[in-house]
């Protein structure tokens, strides 16, 4: 399986939607009663009217959210290859992604998480392509948007407005111009938002967009461990990648090391932000699904006995079905 995806061809297309299907078996067995997908902030759902009612049917809630998972999947695979993160061509990002984002069942539902990974792909193109550029802070002003508008589906985003600063750092000399471009991005959405809840008199809903901003960290976490077992194949993943990395960092050009620098703060990000949200809902975690699915690519392409590669990843596919149906 992985050696057919190392190799960039549009038969892989298929195979790569085959394997989609595969992993969704389980959320079309636990199918719910009704799905009434919630999309957006409690503090923006005031404003879309009768969007709140809208109920999907359960089969029609995964196979949409199957088509969006493909659809990322294959956006972030162009990403990848654009910016040779991997060395050549491949379909490895857009296997290990779908993978990844079936990890949990609450995963193949349509969540904001999902819409918000659309805004942390294009992210992802756009931060990388600030290491070549000579004049960045347009790019910024747009990032600090996504991430803006990001927060209206999804609050927790919001950590990522740091990542921006964190990319400066990595990719660029230090310009405080640059540094205020990304502020002033994110700020001129919430100034307009603001402007609109002014107009309809609701300015203390305004102020409770930001009231997650002043929880305190939570010391103490409520966890069925035997929901995330799961998680081990792929932890066994992330160590090989790290293996993998440590032996060919310095073989790798400076672009692609500083690259794997800001994913992961993107995936510290991914996690550390759930304390936004009360009763942080599992689907929080398939923010951290873009970063991880490059790592898991990157040590699927380099790895060398196949017997052993092949048998990582059909233990990892074994353990996500298994969890899934029983």
């Amino acid at each position: 399986m992985i050696n057919l995806f190392r190799r960039f061809t549009p038969a892989n297309l298929a195979f790569l939607i085959a394997i989609a299907l595969i992993l969704c078996i389980g959320a079309f067995i636990h199918l719910p009663n009704a799905f009434h997908p919630i999309l957006f902030e409690p503090a923006i759902t005031s404003f879309l009217g009768n969007f709140e009612s809208v109920t999907l049917t359960p089969q029609s809630n995964v196979l949409i959210t199957l088509f969006l998972t493909v659809t990322q999947a294959l956006v972030l695979n162009r990403i990848v290859d654009n910016h040779n993160l991997l060395g050549r061509p491949t379909f490895l990002p857009a296997l290990m992604y779908v993978t990844t984002a079936s990890l949990l069942l609450p995963f193949l539902a349509l969540t904001p998480t999902l819409l918000c990974n659309f805004f942390l792909i294009w992210m992802i193109d756009k931060l990388l392509k600030t290491y070549h550029r000579k004049e960045v802070k347009s790019t910024l002003f747009d990032l600090g948007m996504l991430v803006a508008v990001g927060t209206l589906f999804y609050f927790p985003f919001i950590i990522m407005f740091p990542l921006l600063w964190i990319a400066l750092i990595i990719f660029r000399p230090f310009d405080w111009r640059e540094w205020i471009s990304g502020l002033l991005g994110f700020a001129t959405i919430y100034f307009i938002l603001g402007v609109i809840y002014l107009w309809n008199n609701k300015l203390n809903e305004f102020y409770a967009i930001w009231t997650p901003l002043t929880k305190p960290f939570p010391t103490s976490f409520n966890i069925d461990i035997y929901d995330y077992w799961v998680l081990l194949p792929l932890a066994l993943v992330l160590a090989l990648f790290l293996n993998t990395l440590r032996e060919n960092f310095y073989k790798s050009v400076v672009h692609v090391r500083k690259s794997f620098q800001l994913l992961f703060f993107m995936f510290i990000f991914g996690i550390i932000s759930f304390y936004l949200k009360t009763d942080t809902p599992e689907f929080h975690f398939l923010m951290c699904a873009p970063p991880i699915s490059i790592y898991m690519a990157y040590y699927f392409n380099f790895a060398r006995i196949r017997w052993f590669y092949e048998s990582v990843y059909a233990l990892l596919l074994i353990a996500i079905l298994y969890f899934q149906l029983f």
